[in-house]
């Protein structure tokens, strides 16, 4: 059973090209970073069939099936596949266990002269396997753990030392009330799998610790593994110290400055700008409780003045009368809160500099 794992997580460390036969929906609510979705049967054609299933058995949704993908239908779709196949011949291809789906278009693939593999246990078995490393990993592998208030660079951080997972860009999300992106946050599974791949080309290029920034249970909406979690609480901590002016540049740039940009790239310049005030005003009203009714109204004017600012071209620089004491009253002194906690684990501090160069010797060692 190791040796089949093993074959399976090999596929996500090689970054091996495969075809999801499963329905669009199945594929939505979960898939692999380099797979694509290329599916037998729509989502009302697999409904169909389902249905079938049930109320006649097997055979009947069988032949259904054969009926509803034929002629025409078969023929695009047999032309994407065989596309992707000639383009990637050492892909694979999948449906949810393995079975009558991608052994049907293993069988059509072979008669139009192309012999490709499919993935024994389908979808269920590589699941499976990203699941166990997520479980297993944390026991194996010492972790390292990235803190620092908001706005100190520590995603930046993770991303520049070669041993580091980037759980935010995992989720796909900042993980703070102002985290979110112009696209969806990745769905829960994707998540997992995203996270379970990267951690395994760490171990897989020698490397003997795990690096992650600092994170709660929750990124958005989605929550860490339980394993990984845990593994976190007990790591030790280096903490980035950069001044409150540098931190809120940073902030400048990355809440506002760069989602006005990203909103306007994907919406327009006048709907851009739309969904980006609601974007910002939503932040502020999520902590509005957190805040108290006074502090919350105080901020958002100036909030709101600020959007009308730059909106009009008068640039961004207003935003700091709210930036500023939003991590002065609010940010700041929950997270020395929560780094109080942690105070036993702390075993480095300094500026954003000092800590990449001491992550960088003394957790970045790989196995000979």
């Amino acid at each position: 059973m190791r040796e089949d794992t093993n074959k399976y997580l090999e596929l996500f460390i090689n970054n091996t090209p495969m075809v999801d036969l499963r329905a669009p929906i199945e594929f939505n609510q979960g898939a692999f970073p380099s797979a694509i979705s290329l599916p037998l049967m729509t989502d009302d054609e697999r409904e169909k069939v389902g249905t079938c299933y049930k109320q006649q058995g097997q055979d009947a949704a069988i032949k259904l099936g054969h009926q509803l993908v034929c002629g025409q239908t078969k023929d695009q779709r047999m032309e994407l596949w065989l596309n992707f196949c000639r383009n990637n011949p050492e892909g694979y291809i999948y449906c949810f266990r393995g079975g009558l789906r991608s052994r049907t278009t293993q069988q059509w693939l072979k008669e139009a002269g192309i012999d490709y593999p499919l993935v024994q246990g389908g979808y269920k078995a590589l699941r499976n396997a990203l699941l166990t490393t997520l479980a297993d990993l944390p026991k194996s592998m010492p972790f390292h753990i990235v803190g620092g208030k908001t706005g100190s660079a520590k995603t930046l951080m993770v991303n520049t030392l070669g041993n580091a997972v980037d759980l935010e860009g995992a989720a796909h999300h900042r993980g703070s009330s102002f985290g979110r992106f112009v696209e969806p946050q990745n769905s829960q599974i994707n998540f997992e799998n995203v996270t379970a791949i990267e951690m395994l080309k760490r171990q897989n290029a020698g490397f003997q610790q795990l690096v992650f920034e600092d994170e709660g249970r929750n990124i958005g909406s989605v929550d860490l593994p339980v394993p990984l979690y845990q593994g976190m609480q007990a790591a030790p901590v280096t903490v980035i110290e950069d001044p409150l002016d540098v931190r809120l540049q940073r902030l400048l740039q990355e809440y506002v400055i760069d989602m006005v940009a990203d909103y306007t790239r994907v919406h327009g310049e006048e709907q851009g700008h739309v969904l980006c005030e609601e974007y910002l005003l939503l932040g502020l009203d999520k902590i509005k409780r957190r805040l108290g009714d006074q502090r919350w109204r105080t901020l958002r004017e100036e909030m709101q003045k600020a959007i009308k600012m730059h909106q009009q071209g008068s640039g961004y620089e207003a935003h700091l009368n709210w930036l500023a004491p939003l991590l002065e009253l609010y940010y700041d002194p929950m997270y020395e809160y929560q780094l109080s906690q942690k105070n036993e684990r702390i075993i480095y501090r300094g500026n954003w500099q000092e800590c990449h160069d001491y992550l960088s010797e003394v957790t970045a060692n790989k196995d000979q």
